[in-house]
């Protein structure tokens, strides 16, 4: 019989964080903050992942009282720097290209699918 782990959540966000700090995510971005959240909230939801627009950023909105283009738009930001300053080996297994090549960055709903994924297999949060 398989054992379910259970993360508490302050162990959750300190895995978040650590793993978005190894890709490259620079702390002091508000987006850093918004990009945490949502991944956190699509660990415990992978559902919220294919509904980004409609139901992700306006619970994050409500949650940071901002609007949801702010969230998106901060999101995006953290995403492209830690594009451009970030581990490229690391993306380069996560997302099957890096920032080496000729890609373009991968969408804020692919970045947050990917990092939630990543924690709920490596947590084993299944």
């Amino acid at each position: 019989m398989l054992q379910e782990n259970v993360l508490s959540r302050q162990e959750l966000e300190q895995a978040i964080s650590g793993f978005m700090l190894e890709l490259g995510v620079p702390a002091h971005l508000r987006g850093y903050q918004y990009l945490r959240s949502a991944v956190e909230m699509c660990t415990e939801d992978m559902e919220l992942v294919g509904s980004v627009t409609k139901l992700l950023y306006p619970d994050l909105a409500k949650m940071y009282r901002t609007t949801d283009q702010k969230i998106e738009r901060a999101i995006r930001n953290a995403i492209e720097v830690s594009w451009e300053r970030g581990n490229s080996d690391l993306f380069e297994r996560l997302f099957g290209y890096c920032n080496s090549n000729e890609y373009s960055r991968p969408t804020n709903s692919e970045y947050i699918a990917t990092v939630a994924d990543y924690i709920r297999l490596t947590y084993g949060l299944i």
